[in-house]
């Protein structure tokens, strides 16, 4: 396997985390809007920002890994 396909599994894994971070940041702001409806748009503005650090993240963790290649 040549340095490019590794570093494909790299920005592969980048991609998954970041898939599970956003999905769990999402799961647990429904379940706090559920229990609590009058917080939903302040939840609703921590969540995106949240989501866009970790998008940033991932993002990070692509480019370091194609750097490698």
């Amino acid at each position: 396997m040549g340095s490019l396909g590794i570093a494909a599994i790299g920005a592969g894994l980048a991609v998954i985390g970041a898939g599970l971070g956003i999905g769990r940041i999402g799961g647990s702001a429904l379940e706090a809007m559920a229990r609590q409806p009058e917080i939903a748009n302040k939840l609703q503005t921590v969540m995106i920002i949240a989501a866009a650090l970790v998008e940033g993240a991932a993002l990070f963790g692509i480019v370091v890994a194609f750097l490698q290649g």
